[in-house]
């Protein structure tokens, strides 16, 4: 797939700072914990999460994007075609977050979902059907069908926050979001003894 030049928030590729809804959920990703940079570009939030003290493994096919990481402290890149080859990370590799922008390859979803360690974050956000009356990507196949975040998560995450809509700003696009959390084992053997889940919710 080809990335859009221009993203909802305005940035090209990897450049510029990182999303509102990224930085929004940041905070509930573990302290410290590996967080996985899917499509990375240039890394506006690997630079952004080994800046809160994560390290972060940035995962592009652009080894000159990736290029522009070189000596981050926490940041480890590596280049990979992630839609025509095997999944590049050990099968038991496991993080703290996934992050996804701007970049949307159906059959990675499962794995996306495998690579998530108990407590884990995914952070997705990408473009979605109706933004083809507007711009770039207007592909269906790069464009998100109403509520498709929410039925790729289902069963196997706890939905923290989800939007699908219109921004106006900086410039249009219809766009698709959700912040969703891989539980540890809620049991009811086990839930008798743990305090609910806090999932707090920043304004």
């Amino acid at each position: 797939m080809s990335t859009p030049a221009t993203m909802p928030d305005g940035s090209s590729h990897g450049n510029g700072e990182p999303s509102p809804w990224v930085r929004h959920w940041a905070h509930l990703v573990e302290a410290g914990g590996a967080v996985l940079d899917v499509a990375s570009g240039a890394g506006r939030h690997a630079r952004f999460f080994a800046s809160l003290g994560h390290p972060v493994t940035a995962l592009d096919r652009d080894a000159a994007a990736l290029a522009a990481m070189r000596g981050e402290p926490l940041v480890t890149t590596l280049a990979a075609d992630i839609e025509g080859a095997a999944w590049p990370l050990p099968a038991d590799a496991k993080f703290s977050a996934v992050v996804v922008t701007n970049y949307l390859h159906r059959p990675l979803f499962p794995q996306l979902l495998r690579s998530l360690a108990p407590g884990g974050v995914l952070v997705y956000e990408t473009f979605a059907q109706g933004n083809e009356s507007v711009g770039k990507p207007s592909n269906p196949a790069f464009l998100l069908a109403p509520g498709e975040l929410l039925d790729v998560v289902r069963g196997h995450l706890r939905v923290v926050a989800f939007q699908d809509g219109f921004l106006a700003q900086p410039r249009p696009a219809y766009v698709q979001r959700i912040c969703a959390i891989m539980e540890a084992d809620r049991s009811a053997e086990h839930a008798k003894a743990a305090s609910p889940p806090c999932y707090e919710l920043a304004g």
